[in-house]
């Protein structure tokens, strides 16, 4: 699978392939669908909240007499049928939050990558090339590229300059190139990626078993630490019929 190569100018310069590890063409649409809901569930504040006709102050006098009137019976004017009475099943705070596992968001992300890449939608960029922050100069390079409406760029991590000279562009979103969720892809009309950052694809991050931690070569051999008959044996020690002859505890000044 392949997506068009931009110059860091914005100029197109063909075609680049993509990592087959990750770029495999299969969407999962009930993945994605899935974790798109769940994330859109998960934003929710849950905050909302009316009153029932038992949480709306006054209504406790019966507003007229049972019989004799011609009206319908009532009990109070705050029921849900009068003006200024409660909601019936009104609805009460509560949590939206609904949990994906990670391999499911790592299928779901797949997926929506697969998609754009399949449409065309996912373009490649040689570099981001911003060492301070200039909105004209990325407002340029999106119209040389002939981007518009929302585009997601990803960077080869965090890129500030970037970052800051796209805050005032309606739809335009600057990521780092592992952040973005399944929503986040779907969500843009285009996607562009730094070239140092495909590498990085399908790859887990580094944690405490990455690169930075060391390898098990750094730590010490079990054939230089002292095991078996090597190893020290408390000598000193009484042990077995030796500590018969040991000073016992009645043999102090008790005597």
């Amino acid at each position: 699978m392949e997506a068009p190569y931009l110059k860091a100018a914005g100029t197109a310069a063909g075609a680049v392939a993509l990592p087959e590890a990750y770029f495999d063409g299969h969407v999962n649409e009930a993945v994605l669908h899935q974790a798109i809901k769940a994330h859109l569930a998960n934003n929710r504040r849950g905050t909302a909240a009316k009153k029932n006709r038992s949480a709306v102050a006054g209504g406790s006098r019966k507003p007229w007499r049972q019989k004799g009137t011609g009206r319908a019976r009532q009990g109070t004017i705050r029921a849900v049928q009068w003006r200024g009475g409660g909601r019936a099943f009104p609805p009460r705070p509560h949590s939206w939050a609904q949990r994906v596992p990670k391999r499911m968001q790592a299928l779901a992300k797949r997926s929506a990558f697969n998609s754009r890449a399949a449409d065309g939608r996912l373009m490649v960029i040689e570099r981001w090339d911003f060492e301070t922050p200039k909105t004209r100069a990325l407002v340029a390079l999106l119209a040389k590229a002939e981007l518009a409406g929302r585009v997601l760029l990803l960077t080869k991590g965090v890129n500030r300059a970037l970052h800051l000279s796209s805050r005032n562009i309606p739809g335009v979103r600057v990521l780092p190139c592992g952040t973005e969720s399944a929503y986040d892809v779907v969500r843009a009309a285009v996607v562009v990626v730094e070239e140092s950052a495909l590498s990085g694809f399908g790859e887990p991050s580094s944690g405490a078993g990455g690169a930075d931690a060391p390898a098990a070569a750094d730590a010490p051999d079990g054939a230089d630490a002292p095991v078996g008959a090597d190893a020290p044996v408390a000598a000193d020690a009484p042990a077995g019929a030796d500590a018969l002859d040991a000073p016992s505890a009645s043999d102090g000044d008790g005597d």
